[in-house]
């Protein structure tokens, strides 16, 4: 009680919102975007079991955040990772199996892949809310726990309007090349040359990292839809 009514709590409660505000939203893409594919049952356990698995990752994560995040080269394999997350997150969606089994498959899949990019993208996240806690143990529960909420109902939100609005998709994989370009320019290895000698790749690192990942994704998927158009005509080619 004599916490609740100190300003630090206040002060630094508001702090942490704040920075779960502005870095959970690309979580909530990716996981919107992972479990786009799923029956709508399947949706809401992928978005719970996910973003439940991703949150005790990140706590695990808080107790080395500050030694991994100056290991150099670390995120340069991690926006790499991540660029790959989005362009085959672009793809479209395998036909599911009318056993259920198949789908259930994809779930795991999904699930799998939310704590993968949530792991790889939480590094500053993470960073951010352990400063803003200042040591306070309680505080940092405070704000990973917060974060459950705004990263359920802002997926859930990102859902259903990719549902009504398909090109939303687009715009998710270029959230996370976006993000890919940031980490790849803030590597330990690389950030302070960046800084002194190249600080305008601090935007043209993440709009290319968009670009990229878009391109590739939208590449690969017309190339599979090509393929598979082409292979009735082989099977059957004097069919008319």
């Amino acid at each position: 009680m004599e916490m609740l009514s100190s300003s630090f709590f206040w002060v630094t409660l508001g702090q942490i919102i704040m920075i779960d505000i502005v870095l959970s939203g690309d979580n909530a893409v990716v996981i919107a975007m992972a479990s786009r594919s799923l029956p709508p049952p399947q949706q809401k356990k992928a978005i719970l079991y996910g973003t439940f698995g991703a949150v005790f990752l990140r706590i695990v994560l808080t107790f080395f955040a500050v030694m991994l995040l100056d290991l150099p080269y670390l995120k340069l394999a991690g926006a790499l990772l991540l660029g790959w997350i989005g362009v085959k997150m672009l793809l479209p969606a395998e036909d599911e199996a009318a056993d259920g089994i198949e789908s259930h498959s994809h779930m795991w899949q999904a699930i799998r892949t939310i704590m993968m990019a949530d792991l790889i993208m939480s590094l500053d996240n993470v960073l951010g809310v352990a400063a803003a806690a200042k040591g306070s143990f309680l505080m940092l529960v405070i704000g990973l726990g917060m974060s459950i909420p705004m990263m359920i109902y802002g997926s859930t939100f990102i859902l259903k309007l990719m549902n009504r609005f398909p090109a939303i998709v687009t715009f998710g994989g270029g959230v996370l090349g976006w993000v890919a370009g940031e980490m790849l320019v803030s590597d330990p290895a690389i950030a302070g040359w960046v800084d002194g000698q190249a600080h305008w790749l601090h935007i043209v690192a993440p709009a290319m990292g968009a670009l990229l990942v878009v391109a590739a994704g939208k590449s690969i998927a017309a190339a599979k839809l090509n393929r598979e158009l082409a292979l009735p005509e082989a099977r059957h080619p004097h069919e008319v």
